[in-house]
């Protein structure tokens, strides 16, 4: 190589390294930006709940608290509040984990297996993902009080969470991308059909079951709409009902309201944590998907 042609060649590395080096810079600001934007009401919501009523309402915004305080915290206890956030928690994992296993066991039904039907049943299935609970809700509630008798019990709220059909889409997804000669393998050595699934299929789809119980837990936590029809008694109410119900009977108690609110993000920020893993490899499997 001639001396001319390593020296435009160094030229040209040092060129991209620049510009690449560039970029990062730009983009990390641009992420430390977007992400601000973002936490900035959960800032706000947490430092307000440690402020007495009259920095909540100065003209003047006070971004951190002068005078911290319990007393917010204190008064959101004087009701069963830790009965409502167990309630919620409750609801939430228990329907994370249901869904998680019912769309897990359809959506590999669905993709590796063939039966009469099937292509019908996916029809239908995709057709149900486009219809709003609110259309739906009063059929549930006659089915969960009338059929069930599940009227004012959690499982009220639980069951109908269940039956997702975006879970059993979203799993079929991830099914369909295990080689069937792995599958056929795994008969050969003896392996009945839930030994298969067990350790074949969900090791292989760990990561669209992360993704799935972090949907379904935020799904169901802030299904407000379903927790108010179905929940009547004060015993099980949820945290946001309970919440909502507080904002109405205290509208200007934004203390009150705030430390309710800063309650209820710690279970939704510990799953998601805990789940981001998979989540994540969930979301690029599913960008190159093809």
């Amino acid at each position: 190589m001639s001396e001319k042609a390593a020296v435009k060649k160094l030229n040209r590395h040092v060129d991209l390294t620049g510009t690449s080096t560039g970029y990062k810079v730009f983009s990390g600001i641009v992420l430390v930006l977007v992400s601000i934007f973002f936490l900035f009401p959960l800032y706000w919501i947490v430092t307000g709940s440690f402020k007495p009523k009259l920095e909540i309402t100065a003209r003047e915004p006070i971004w951190f608290p002068i005078e911290p305080t319990l007393d917010n915290y204190a008064r959101l206890f004087e009701h069963p509040a830790f009965q409502w956030l167990f309630n919620i928690v409750f609801i939430s994992a228990a329907a994370m984990v249901l869904t998680c296993i019912t769309a897990s066991l359809a959506g590999y039904a669905l993709a590796k297996k063939r039966f009469i039907g099937r292509t019908v049943l996916f029809t239908i299935i995709i057709c149900a993902m486009a219809l709003p609970k609110q259309v739906i809700v009063i059929p549930l509630n006659q089915e969960m009080t009338q059929i069930f008798h599940l009227n004012d019990t959690l499982w009220a709220v639980i069951l109908p969470t269940v039956g997702w059909p975006f879970g059993v889409f979203l799993m079929k997804q991830f099914a369909e991308t295990i080689p069937t000669e792995i599958l056929e393998a795994a008969r050969v050595d003896g392996a009945g059909e839930l030994r298969t699934f067990m350790t074949v299929v969900v090791p292989m789809i760990k990561p669209g079951i992360g993704a799935l119980a972090i949907f379904t837990f935020v799904n169901t936590w802030n299904d407000y709409f379903l927790q108010l029809v179905m929940l009547n008694k004060e015993t099980v109410w949820t945290l946001p009902l309970g919440i909502a119900k507080l904002q109405g009977e205290m509208s200007s108690d934004f203390g009150l309201i705030m430390a309710g609110a800063a309650l209820a993000s710690i279970p939704i920020i510990i799953v998601f944590i805990a789940f981001q893993k998979y989540f994540t490899q969930g979301i690029a499997m599913g960008a190159v998907k093809g």
